[in-house]
């Protein structure tokens, strides 16, 4: 009796969620349309981020190696100017070397003045002696001379003097040229001192300059840097929150495709309760594919154009072909391939218009996907019977004529489409 009651309650209850899903259709079309465009619009908004967060991070390493260029110049810079200081110490040290050589000369300078003043005044002396002797000269004094011995010593006195005179003039004009040279020959070494330990001052002012210049830029450039990491750090916080944004809107997404994929388990097995047994193998009328037996059937009339895998796309190579392809002229009618709820309705990128059925066979969950259509007369939350016109065959999107292109998903539909399987496996041609 326990048993009953539980299995009866499970009856009530899912009949319950399919009046429920029949009363709102709308509600339900509404709210996965919604949460597939919230999905597609925070992926985008993720990926401009991401993008913005790769350029940031460009920037900041483009800052660094600037910053670490001019460091290394600066190094540079305090090298030179280390080596100038170095160069202006040496010639500091000459000039005052220079400077001392200087004081000592202008010593001598003085002695040898007080030289030359003394023999100035000695010759001085001279001249005034003779003047105070009348006319009285060196001849006079040899032809006054008493005896030829007195002659001898007057003309060797005479000699002495007139030697003495001229050694003393001679000794005059050697000291003046001396004192001349050398104050000019120190004059101009210090000349030349001052005007390299100028120009050396002149270089270490520019070096210094430079160096000043660089550690303004340095510092302009840590504070750009900090500028990029503090935009860099919201645009890696506003990433995040999209991150944990897109995780809730893919969860109420899988949830709102779990809840379709059960709705549509259940009017399966309702159909299939209320299909006939001679139902088998009925044809529809007018362009209407034959309805197969068993849980499959083709899903347009038409001429099979392109299988499932790998095929060759002229001189740039292949690419996978995730479905098969059906020709036929458009407006062709396109129908469910097997019993199931439309989970999406619209356009999509290279498919064009599409459809998507979600089924629920055996408990597998599958998706089928109707691609190029025309047009289609089916809306999302639409529960849809094997055999039943959803859509029409057209051109739409990545076509190169008119076709139905038609995937089978083992499970719900996902944009990398990686749980593709071949149409070939459930439905025949």
């Amino acid at each position: 009796m326990k048993k009953l009651t539980t299995r009866s309650f499970k009856i009530i209850a899912v009949l319950l969620a399919l009046i429920l899903f029949i009363q709102m259709p709308a509600a339900y079309a509404a709210s996965l349309s919604e949460l597939k465009k919230e999905r597609s619009q925070l992926e985008a908004e993720k990926k401009m981020l991401n993008k913005s967060l790769e350029q940031k991070t460009n920037e900041i390493q483009t800052n660094q190696n600037r910053q670490q260029k001019i460091i290394s110049q600066l190094e540079q810079i305090g090298a030179k100017i280390n080596a100038k200081n170095q160069e202006i110490e040496v010639v500091e040290l000459d000039i005052e070397i220079a400077n001392e050589e200087i004081s000592i000369l202008e010593d001598e300078i003085k002695e040898l003045q007080d030289k030359i003043k003394k023999r100035d005044e000695l010759l001085r002396e001279r001249a005034r002696a003779i003047q105070s002797s009348g006319t009285v000269s060196y001849l006079d004094v040899l032809l006054g001379a008493n005896s030829f011995v007195d002659f001898i010593d007057r003309f060797s006195a005479v000699s002495t003097l007139m030697d003495a005179d001229r050694q003393i003039m001679r000794e005059q004009k050697e000291d003046q040229e001396k004192l001349e040279v050398q104050k000019v020959e120190l004059l101009k070494k210090k000349e030349s001192l001052e005007a390299n330990k100028a120009k050396l001052q002149k270089l270490m002012a520019s070096l210094k300059e430079q160096k000043r210049e660089k550690n303004q830029l340095v510092a302009e450039l840590e504070k750009e840097e900090a500028k990029l990491r503090a935009q860099k750090t919201s645009l890696k916080e506003e990433y995040d929150d999209k991150v944990e944004l897109s995780k809730e809107v893919e969860e109420k997404f899988l949830k709102e495709q779990a809840r379709l994929a059960e709705i549509a388990r259940q009017k399966a097995l309702e159909a299939k309760r209320n299909k006939k047994k001679n139902n088998s193998n009925v044809s529809s009328s007018g362009n209407l594919p034959t309805v197969a037996a068993g849980t499959w059937t083709r899903p347009a009339a038409g001429r099979f154009t392109s299988g499932f895998g790998s095929r060759d796309i002229g001189p740039i190579g292949s690419k996978n072909h995730l479905g098969i392809d059906i020709a036929n002229s458009i407006g062709t009618p396109v129908v469910a391939a097997a019993d199931g709820v439309v989970s999406y309705a619209g356009t999509m990128n290279g498919y064009g218009n599409v459809v998507m059925v979600t089924h629920s066979i055996e408990g597998q969950i599958f998706t089928t996907t109707y691609a190029h259509l025309s047009g289609f007369n089916s809306s999302v939350g639409d529960v849809v019977s094997k055999g039943q016109q959803i859509a029409r065959l057209g051109n739409t999107g990545n076509s190169t004529g008119p076709h139905l292109h038609f995937e089978i998903h083992v499970g719900e539909w996902n944009g990398s489409r990686s749980n593709a399987v071949n149409p070939l496996r459930y439905i025949s041609l």
